[in-house]
């Protein structure tokens, strides 16, 4: 259980991001991760099936980057994720850290737009992470 008084300035920062993200319309994004795959001989050579799972995280915020002047070059975004829900999902997840849930997302929905993600960045204070993030670009549709 953690101290959630505004007294307290560990979690002080993190309270705060959340109230933002809230504030400004903050919404769902759905990290698309792997299932946990046994590690047999019939899941190396591709007879088991991959699962996936959506997982959400709110509040995230999108932002739309300058775009880039070069020809053919693609939107970039930022997505803001809260700290505190990300850190749920990590204990949901039995996972070690927040870094091995996005390493484990192939793509992150937000607004029904897939985007794949290019770097992760954390954002601390007094020692502890408040706000992830990420940059993202938009997946392509491939034609089957």
């Amino acid at each position: 259980m953690t101290d959630t008084a505004s007294r307290n300035p560990t979690g002080a920062p993190q309270m705060l991001a959340d109230a933002l993200l809230r504030s400004v319309n903050g919404t769902t994004a759905l990290l698309r991760v792997t299932g946990a795959n046994t590690d047999t001989a019939q899941s190396e050579v591709g007879l088991v099936a991959t699962t996936f799972a959506e997982v959400p995280v709110s509040p995230a915020l999108m932002r739309k980057l300058a775009p880039t002047w070069k020809e053919g070059g693609e939107s970039r975004w930022e997505l803001l994720l809260s700290a505190t829900s990300v850190e749920q999902q990590v204990r949901a997840m039995s996972l070690a850290s927040a870094e091995s849930l996005f390493s484990m997302t192939l793509a992150v929905t937000v607004a029904c737009q897939d985007y794949l993600i290019e770097s992760i960045a954390a954002n601390e204070a007094f020692g502890r992470v408040y706000l992830y993030r990420l940059l993202l670009r938009q997946a392509q549709q491939q034609a089957v």
